[in-house]
């Protein structure tokens, strides 16, 4: 067993239940667990095997990212000034090229520009599968980067011919992706407290996929403990069009009908829900992933995340495919969270089916501290943990370090937990996660990353020549 004392924590904000900010602080981790947090008067006096000085820095919890397709990062800056259905249509036959070396690429990157930026656990929605590729890929790349990861099977099974958008050379038979998902979850899924891997079952979307298999996938997940479900809903009117021509539902009906709404269930996006769909998420605990940056750059709306929130939605934060976001960074999604709440429309609308209503026009719609929180416990919550998200004696020992003494923080002494959204983004210049060191002065402690960007680019010269 080893023991890390970290001390002199210029503010150690904690997340916890009480919200506590403590200056001068301390944190005692025993192997990859908490076992005490206070001032360095309290601990500083404890034995360690290593102690660490953090006496200019702020210290909070990791951050979570809940909707990812990292995949995309061989995509960035392509179809820049269309809206979805455009972008998704040009960039499918791109996406039919992956293999396993260009996920595996991708993934090392998506999950290095997330450790840069504070993130200690995500999920990463799968749902382009082509060429024998297997979400066993991205699950390697995370164990061997070391980040907490809740690996999404994604599919898509309903292509052109069926009447759905992909094009059929990006689908899958349905009785492959069911038998598969078994197969990853009896394989990769660890559902003790700590655990470094769950699986996800994650059926794409309305628009690529069978009722048939959304009650499959959720009769499968709900047969293992701790094996979620998550989609996209509600994130273009064309998807609403869609589910009411198809279906006669609106995209909640739809999901409601399909047994997928729960405490076990979030969905991406999620803006066009009516209020009354919003009490509906309330009183089933779904879930949902705000992901600002791709809403804005697709220009579809903004989601009503502070009614959602009033109402007790478990709302977290989500960087969105680096196709559609172009990054990937938790103090950009956070900062964007909270910038865009304030401009959105100063009352709840939209009751009407296909509204763009939102809530906020004022800059009270959304403090600082309420996006940090979003991007840690909220996140914590729609991954069902209750292991990660805050610093506490018995949790994870996920924690990040930024380094106050920088041009982007001078002159933040009064706040320096709010500055981390109000002026960022930044890197971080410690990151553990599980109790391991990830960045230690600013630099990855085992991860090349020169290698992995030769390998990236490599992949993309050879995937662009399709």
């Amino acid at each position: 067993m080893s023991t890390l004392l970290v001390k002199n924590i210029a503010l150690l904000a904690t997340f916890d239940d009480g919200r506590r900010e403590i200056p001068d602080g301390a944190l005692l981790v025993r192997d990859n667990v908490i076992e005490a947090v206070g001032t360095t008067h309290e601990l500083g006096g404890r034995r360690a095997d290593r102690a660490l000085d953090l006496s200019c820095h702020i210290v909070m919890p990791g951050m979570v990212n809940t909707h990812h397709h990292m995949y995309q990062n061989l995509t960035r800056v392509m179809v820049q000034d269309d809206e979805l259905l455009v972008w998704l249509k040009t960039l499918y036959p791109v996406w039919a090229e992956l293999d396993d070396e260009a996920i595996a690429a991708s993934a090392r990157i998506a999950m290095a520009e997330l450790i840069q930026s504070g993130c200690t656990t995500s999920s990463d929605h799968l749902y382009v599968l082509p060429n024998d590729c297997t979400l066993d890929t991205t699950i390697e790349v995370a164990r061997e980067i070391g980040l907490r990861f809740h690996a999404a099977r994604g599919a898509m099974s309903r292509g052109e011919s069926q009447g759905g958008l992909p094009p059929d050379r990006c689908v899958e038979k349905e009785e492959d992706i069911l038998k598969d998902a078994e197969r990853l979850i009896h394989r990769y899924h660890d559902n003790s407290r700590h655990s470094m891997s769950r699986i996800v079952l994650a059926p794409c979307s309305p628009f690529s996929v069978t009722p048939g298999l959304m009650q499959e996938a959720a009769a499968i997940a709900r047969a293992h403990p701790g094996v979620h479900l998550h989609s996209h809903l509600a994130e273009e009117l064309f998807e609403e069009t869609y589910c009411q021509e198809i279906y006669g539902k609106r995209p909640v009906e739809f999901a409601e009908s399909v047994g997928w709404l729960g405490p076990d269930v979030w969905f991406a996006h999620a803006i066009f829900l009516s209020s009354a769909e919003i009490d509906r998420f309330a009183e089933t605990g779904t879930g949902v992933a705000h992901c600002p940056s791709a809403n804005m750059r697709c220009g579809q709306g903004i989601a009503k995340i502070r009614e959602m929130l009033d109402k007790g939605v478990n709302v977290g934060l989500g960087v969105d495919g680096s196709a559609s976001n172009d990054t990937s960074n938790m103090f950009m999604e956070a900062r964007l969270a909270m910038m865009l709440q304030r401009v959105a429309p100063h009352k709840y609308l939209s009751e009407a089916p296909g509204g763009r209503g939102g809530f906020g026009g004022t800059p009270k719609a959304l403090s600082a501290r309420e996006a940090l929180e979003l991007a840690t416990r909220g996140g914590a919550r729609l991954l069902g943990r209750d292991d990660i998200g805050y610093l506490a004696p018995g949790m994870s020992a996920d924690f990040i370090a930024v380094n106050l003494n920088q041009l982007g923080l001078s002159g933040t002494e009064r706040d320096p937990l709010a500055a981390l959204v109000l002026c960022g983004p930044f890197r971080v210049e410690y990151s553990f996660i599980n109790g391991k060191e990830n960045i230690a002065k600013g630099a990855f402690t085992g991860f090349d990353v020169e290698a992995a960007l030769a390998r990236h680019r490599k992949t993309m010269d050879r995937l662009h020549r399709y």
